[in-house]
C-alpha cells in the first residue's frame, strides 16, 4: 500500500523514486534493529501529529484554490519505449552471473577470488562480542567489504586450517560505535574453498533455469527482450502520466495553495522517504546526502516544492472530477476497501482499515487522483518524443542501459530462482555484519 499511495502524490512520487533508485548505491548491510528503529521513529512522528481540516480535500472548496484550464486532448511528447542489445547482454549476463557454478578446490591455499566457506569467532579481551561470529559464512576473497586485514588474513589458509587474526576496528565504526579503534581477535575456520565458473550462454544453460516455454538461449535472449520492454513501457507510462499532470497543472490557474494540505503531503513524503532510508539503515540526512548530495537544506526545499505540485495536481484533478461529475463517493471508497482488502490477503475490508491508520483518512483522495489521471492520460494527445539528434539519442540509449542493469539483475535472478544464492557472496548476513562490516561503512 505504501508504494501504490505514494502513486498519488504526482512530482513527489516521481522524487521518491529517483532517490530510492540511488539506494542501489548505498551500504545494505547496517543492521535490521537499527532499520526498525529508524522506521518506527518516523511512523511514530507522523500518527503523533493532528492536523486541522483543511488539510483534508474532503474539506474544502477546490474552486476557491484553483481555476481549470485545457484538461481534454493536452498534447505531450514522451520518447518511446526502447530496449537496446546491450541491455539484452546486461540481462543474460547478469543471469549467469547469478548462477555461477561452485568447483571445490582441496590441493591449493585460498586465493583473491575465490569464494570460500569459513567459521569465524570474534573476541575483545578475551570475550566474545556480539555479532562477531559467524558459521559456514560465504564470502568472496577481494571483493571488499570488510575491516582491514579481516581478508588478507583468509587469503593463503587451506581447508580445515584455523589461525587468529589480530585485527583493530576502524574510528569511526558506524555499525557499532562501542567497537571503534577497538583491538579485537578473529578465530577464522576455513571450511571449504571453491572456484567460481561462470557458464556458457547456451542452450544447457537455459534449459537448467526452467523457465516455462524457455528451453533454447535464442528464446531466452526473447525472453530477455521481452521482460526489458515491460519494464521500459512501465516507464514511460508513469512519464506519461507525469507530463500529462504537469500539463494540465500548468494549464490552470491557481488563486492560493492550502497550506495546511501541503504541509501534510511534505510531512508524508518525509515519512516515506524516511522509511527508505531506514532500510539502509540511515537517517534521512545521510541517505540524501549519500545518493543525492543534497544538503538538509537543499532537499527540505525539493521535497517542499514536489509536495507543493502535488497537491496543485491533486486539487486540479478534483476540479476535473467535480467538472465531468466524476466525484468519488462514499461508497467508491468502501468499495474499492473492500477489493483491496480481499486482493492484500486481509480478513476484511475492516482489518484493512486497521492497517492503513492514518492514511485512511486520506483515502478518497488517492482513489481520486487515480481514477482522475487516469482520465485524463486517457484523453491526452500522447506522441513519441523524436525530437533528439542522432547524438543525443546514444547518449541516451547508454545511460538507459546502464540504469537497466539492477533491473535486469533482479528479474533474471529472480527468473533463475536463486536469489539466495545469487546474494549470498555479495552480502553480509545480520548475524554477522558487525564482525566483518563493509570498508564503506568507515567511511
Amino acid at each position: 500500500m505504501r508504494k501504490k499511495w505514494m502513486k498519488a502524490m504526482g512530482a513527489a512520487f516521481a522524487l521518491t523514486l529517483a532517490l530510492a533508485g540511488c539506494g542501489n548505491d548505498a551500504d545494505p548491510q547496517e543492521s535490521t534493529a537499527a532499520s526498525e528503529e529508524t522506521s518506527a521513529a518516523a511512523e511514530t512522528e507522523t500518527e503523533e501529529k493532528v492536523y486541522p481540516e483543511e488539510a483534508w480535500l474532503d474539506n474544502l472548496n477546490v474552486a476557491d484554490y484553483v481555476e481549470l484550464g485545457d484538461y481534454l486532448g493536452v498534447e505531450v511528447a514522451v520518447p518511446a519505449a526502447e530496449v537496446t542489445d546491450d541491455q539484452v547482454d546486461v540481462y543474460i549476463n547478469s543471469a549467469l552471473e547469478s548462477n555461477k557454478e561452485k568447483n571445490e578446490i582441496t590441493d591449493r591455499a585460498a586465493e583473491n577470488g575465490d569464494l570460500v566457506d569459513i567459521t569465524f569467532v570474534g573476541t575483545r579481551d578475551g570475550e566474545a562480542f556480539e555479532g562477531g561470529s559467524g558459521e559456514n559464512y560465504e564470502m568472496t576473497l577481494g571483493a571488499g567489504g570488510y575491516i582491514e586485514g579481516f581478508e588478507e588474513g583468509i587469503v593463503g589458509m587451506k581447508t580445515g586450517e584455523t589461525k587468529d587474526l589480530n585485527l583493530t576496528f576502524p574510528i569511526p565504526y558506524n555499525n557499532n560505535p562501542s567497537l571503534a579503534g577497538a583491538d579485537v581477535v578473529f578465530t577464522i575456520t576455513m571450511n571449504h574453498i571453491y572456484e567460481e565458473v561462470t557458464p556458457e550462454f547456451d542452450d544447457d544453460f537455459v534449459a537448467g533455469l526452467e523457465i516455462d516455454g524457455v528451453t533454447t538461449a535464442e528464446e531466452y535472449r526473447q525472453y530477455a527482450y521481452d521482460n526489458l520492454m515491460s519494464v521500459a513501457e512501465a516507464q514511460r507510462d508513469t512519464e506519461v502520466e507525469n507530463a500529462v499532470l504537469r500539463a494540465v497543472s500548468e494549464n490552470a490557474t491557481f488563486k492560493a495553495v492550502p497550506e495546511a494540505m501541503v504541509e501534510r503531503y511534505y510531512d508524508r513524503l518525509v515519512s516515506n522517504l524516511t522509511y527508505q532510508a531506514s532500510m539502509y539503515g540511515m537517517d534521512l540526512e545521510t541517505f540524501l546526502l549519500y545518493g543525492t548530495g543534497l544538503t538538509q537544506e537543499e532537499y527540505e526545499a525539493e521535497m517542499q516544492a514536489s509536495a507543493e505540485e502535488a497537491v496543485k495536481q491533486i486539487l486540479v484533478l478534483q476540479a476535473i472530477a467535480e467538472k465531468e461529475g466524476m466525484t468519488v463517493t462514499e461508497e467508491d471508497v468502501e468499495a474499492d476497501l473492500e477489493e483491496n482488502a480481499t486482493n492484500y490477503g486481509y480478513e476484511s475490508a475492516e482489518e484493512y482499515k486497521e492497517a492503513l491508520g492514518d492514511e485512511l483518512e486520506g483515502y478518497g483522495e488517492y482513489l481520486m487522483t487515480e481514477r482522475m489521471s487516469a482520465f485524463v492520460v486517457e484523453n491526452a494527445v500522447v506522441t513519441d518524443d523524436e525530437a533528439e539528434t542522432a547524438e543525443t539519442e546514444t547518449a541516451e540509449t547508454e545511460t538507459a542501459a546502464s540504469e537497466e542493469t539492477t533491473e535486469a539483475e533482479e528479474t533474471a535472478t529472480e527468473s533463475a530462482q536463486e536469489t539466495e544464492e545469487a546474494a549470498a557472496g555479495e552480502e553480509v548476513t545480520e548475524e554477522t555484519a558487525e564482525s566483518a562490516e563493509a570498508e564503506t561503512q568507515t567511511e
